[in-house]
């Protein structure tokens, strides 16, 4: 089975746990829920710019691509994600990082 899926480009910054955020790194693939518009959604990031297997530390600002599964895509986000627009990354109910989209 074929997983379809879209991605945008995003800066993200990751909280520090003094700013509530996590209290270690990410990998690429990290799969935070993506929060905007007052509702959270799956989206599974990665980071081009950082080597396989090098953690994002809390307190950095990474370049990254975000996929989100395409059903939800073409349903949800192709309609509301726009260029600028800023979301949170959150686990739960815990905001971890806070980013701008800057391609879609």
């Amino acid at each position: 089975m074929t997983y379809a899926s879209h991605e945008i480009e995003a800066e993200i910054r990751y909280l520090t746990t003094e700013e509530g955020g996590r209290r270690h790194g990410v990998f690429s693939g990290f799969r935070g829920q993506f929060h905007y518009d007052g509702d959270d959604f799956d989206g599974f990031q990665f980071f081009p710019d950082v080597a396989d297997g090098e953690v994002v530390e809390p307190g950095t600002t990474v370049r990254a691509l975000v996929r989100f599964d395409q059903k939800r895509w073409d349903e949800i986000h192709a309609h509301r994600i726009t260029v600028g627009m800023p979301f949170l990354i959150r686990e739960g109910s815990k905001t971890v990082g806070r980013g701008t989209v800057t391609r879609v």
